[in-house]
């Protein structure tokens, strides 16, 4: 039997029907076969929350150079974790500050984590370093920057500190029945109405209008009593996390018993 080595470019000989072709490693990626990233694609793109940012131009223009200077993506979850705890604090202290620079350096720090948990994961593919730690790390700080900003909007001006405890309990929930599913089989379910960038969009949304407007409009009156805007944006997170949660779940069971 005959062989013939495939690299970069690839002919196929439709006169030598015996001739079997060997898929070579290509010489700019000699760990991966030809073969193996064509197997690969499909699962990675599966397990992968869906993000259209991913195809600007800037996100793949930031991945790029964060994959040439060998920037490791774990570190990048760590510095979006960072941001939302410096944000979860900001908000603290808008109860006890009225500085606006609080409130834009909290709708800033939710945006972060959202950039950085996009950009970790397309660093880690693109320089060929994913890993099985890459997951924890991709969980554990997730998890740390939910209750950090949730907490923080809790004790924030205009927030409820119960709902604040509240909405970090179903955020993490949310993320705990989606890779319990995983778990038993399922695909990643990433469904809302609540997921993570709709709970940071609530917050960065009144972070933003509570850093333009004067601090008696943070609070909403209803006849004899009054909700503060924080508050009311924490009562919307609690109900998209309910109704996020029934989702997975549903969702999950079906692709289980499929």
């Amino acid at each position: 039997m005959q062989y013939i080595s495939v690299y970069s470019t690839m002919r196929i000989v439709s006169e030598l029907p015996n001739t079997a072709i060997l898929f070579c490693p290509l010489p700019s990626r000699p760990a991966i076969g030809c073969h193996q990233l064509m197997q690969e694609a499909p699962s990675t793109a599966v397990d992968r929350r869906p993000i259209a940012t991913r195809n600007r131009k800037w996100a793949q223009a930031t991945t790029a150079w964060l994959a040439s200077r060998n920037v490791s993506p774990n570190a990048i979850s760590i510095a979006g974790m960072c941001a939302c705890v410096v944000a979860g604090i900001a908000l603290g202290v808008t109860s006890i500050a009225d500085y606006r620079i609080l409130w834009l350096i909290a709708a800033v720090g939710a945006q972060l984590r959202l950039t950085a948990n996009m950009l970790d994961g397309m660093v880690a593919i693109a320089s060929s370093r994913t890993s099985k730690t890459g997951e924890l790390y991709n969980e554990v700080p997730d998890r740390i920057s939910d209750a950090a900003v949730f907490i923080g909007a809790g004790f924030a001006w205009g927030g409820n500190v119960t709902l604040g405890y509240i909405a970090t309990i179903l955020a993490i929930f949310t993320a705990y029945v989606r890779a319990a599913g995983k778990i038993a089989g399922a695909p990643n379910e990433f469904c809302g109405p609540m997921a993570k960038q709709h709970r940071m969009l609530v917050v960065t949304v009144i972070c933003v209008y509570a850093a333009i407007t004067p601090r008696s409009w943070l609070t909403i009156a209803f006849d004899d009593s009054q909700i503060g805007l924080m508050a009311l944006g924490l009562v919307v997170i609690v109900v998209g996390c309910v109704i996020t949660v029934i989702r997975r779940v549903a969702r999950i069971a079906r692709a289980l018993e499929a």
